[in-house]
């Protein structure tokens, strides 16, 4: 019969494999601006400066928390980007708070469409790279054709990427501990 040494023991052991996969997945979400919120920055660097601090992986997300009728977040060209031109957008979401999730490698362009919110520093430009362990959807930066349109409010998702060897890898070493747990379980 086990021993309630062994049962905690079984416990901690399941607990730390099950965390094991969930840190495999690769997925992240970011926050924009971490504890800021989406909004006209005091330094018009500051978004340029947050992007730089992280990597992106294809999978992962970005959340842009705002408030609606206050402010929005468009994807858009390079070219709408830099010159801070909000009429050919590819989504406007204007609901807050907003999530896009990374679907292909390349660079990503985002913008505040309300009145000079982009040429006060309200924007964020980051470039996507492929995640471990799955190839890379697109070897070119995003377009309008390759971004599907999100409705306002609405959260873009797209399936997230196949498991890699990394999650392989954790996945069978999950299994190898749960099998001597047991084991330690039943043999006590």
């Amino acid at each position: 019969m086990a021993t309630r040494r062994n049962v905690a023991l079984l416990f901690v052991v399941l607990a730390a494999a099950g965390e094991m996969l969930h840190g495999a997945e690769g997925a992240t979400e970011y926050v924009v601006g971490d504890d800021s919120v989406w909004a006209i920055p005091s330094d018009s660097n500051f978004y340029a400066s947050w992007a730089s601090e992280h990597t992106f992986s294809v999978g992962d997300s970005l959340v842009f928390n705002f408030d609606s009728g206050s402010h929005d977040v468009a994807t858009v060209t390079q070219s709408s980007f830099e010159s801070c031109d909000t009429s050919n957008s590819v989504t406007v979401s204007s609901s807050g708070p907003f999530t896009f999730v990374l679907n292909s490698t390349g660079k990503y362009y985002f913008i505040c469409t309300f009145p000079m919110h982009c040429s006060s520093g309200q924007k964020l430009a980051i470039s996507v790279k492929a995640s471990s362990g799955s190839p890379p959807k697109s070897s070119t930066p995003p377009s309008g054709s390759q971004v599907p349109s999100t409705s306002a409010g609405s959260t873009q998702r797209s399936p997230p990427p196949p498991a890699g060897a990394a999650s392989s890898l954790a996945a069978t070493f999950s299994f190898v501990l749960m099998t001597v747990a047991l084991s330690i379980f039943y043999l006590s």
